[in-house]
């Protein structure tokens, strides 16, 4: 299926470390991942699984102590692992790759205008007039779904909601109308109707505009009705990839086992939500083995011994656990898991349960 689509941004062996109070920490251990032209990508894991750290390597967002220690990004004929200087990153960031980060109210500022602040974004990287760049602002803010743009073009964000923040900086992110938005859980902050309607909203943008998304988020329910793909990360690392319905309804990595597991939707009235046992690793130390291996109740010997590599499960999907090879003992999922197949897709994001 993914061999005739276009890939536009491919990551090789990406290793990102940082230096923290004289040690270096290791958050992003050997990734190799391509990603397709107008997919949604779903990358999920715990918070620390480093999400967050791989994708603002995309845009040049690291931190001042942290840098790629190996690998490559080629995007657009150009391995952004090679950047260095700031004026590379204006050619791409916010003009080609633009990011939505989490918190709205931090993202903006209290002191300008909602409209002032879009039309920054716009007239950056586009020399036009005023009245341009005023009418693109306000094509903007009706594109996002905020009605009366006129009257909210004036106004300063504490006079919007939480949710019409975020609909102002997804408006920002769009202004050049990238090629890839990164959304970094761009709903954390909302409730539950709230983060509908702003996935909703990234769904209709992404036709309008021929997008290709990534999501960020450490709770798989979220994703379920927009993710094309899905990305597994632990511990610096993808151990699974796949799309939605095999990630979803035939999982292989013991932790996409656990993830699942411990959604709240899966649970049964009466009974103790499931919690992943355990803390993970500390990646200031070299890890030997499987990274999940000392939370992973079913765990084998050479789990703790030896990487496991990517095993093959269909050409889209792949696990890296050694449950997957022919020599290893037949471990069932978890019974949680085999009942995933009774609810319909999207059953998860809309708090549908298992009998």
């Amino acid at each position: 299926m993914n061999e005739n689509r276009e890939v536009v941004l491919s990551v090789k062996d990406l290793v990102v470390k940082f230096n923290l109070r004289g040690q270096v920490l290791t958050a992003i251990r050997g990734i190799s991942m391509d990603l397709y032209k107008g997919e949604s990508l779903a990358i999920v894991g715990e918070s620390g699984s480093g999400k967050s750290v791989f994708c603002k390597n995309f845009m040049g967002l690291l931190d001042n102590n942290g840098w790629i220690d190996n690998g490559t990004i080629e995007y657009g004929g150009m391995d952004l692992a090679k950047f260095k200087k700031e004026k590379e990153w204006i050619k791409i960031r916010g003009k080609r790759i633009a990011m939505v980060f989490q918190d709205p109210m931090t993202s903006l500022n209290p002191l300008k205008t909602v409209g002032k602040q879009i039309e920054e974004a716009f007239t950056l990287h586009n020399k036009v007039s005023k009245a341009e760049a005023k009418n693109r602002t306000l094509e903007l803010l009706a594109d996002v779904g905020i009605a009366d743009p006129e009257r909210r073009y004036k106004q300063y964000p504490h006079e919007f909601s939480g949710g019409m923040r975020q609909r102002v900086v997804i408006a920002i992110a769009m202004a050049c109308v990238p090629e890839i938005l990164i959304c970094d859980e761009p709903t954390t902050a909302l409730d539950v109707t709230i983060q509908a309607q702003i996935l909703d909203l990234l769904k209709k943008l992404q036709e309008k505009y021929s997008l290709t998304i990534i999501y960020i988020t450490h709770d798989l329910g979220v994703v379920a009705n927009v993710a094309d793909r899905i990305a597994v990360m632990y511990a610096g690392d993808i151990v699974e990839i796949g799309t939605c319905e095999e990630v979803f309804y035939d999982p292989k990595h013991p932790y996409t086992w656990a993830l699942l597991s411990s959604l709240p939707q899966l649970g049964v009235k009466g009974e103790d939500l499931y919690a992943i046992k355990g803390t993970p690793p500390n990646l200031f130390h070299e890890i030997h083995g499987d990274a999940f291996a000392p939370r992973n109740p079913n765990a084998l010997k050479v789990d703790f011994v030896a990487r496991p590599p990517y095993f093959e499960v269909t050409p889209t999907h792949k696990a890296r656990t050694w449950l997957l090879d022919p020599r290893s003992p037949k471990v069932e999922p978890p019974e949680i898991i085999r009942n995933i197949r009774n609810i319909k897709r999207g059953g998860i994001d809309n708090g549908e349960r298992a009998e």
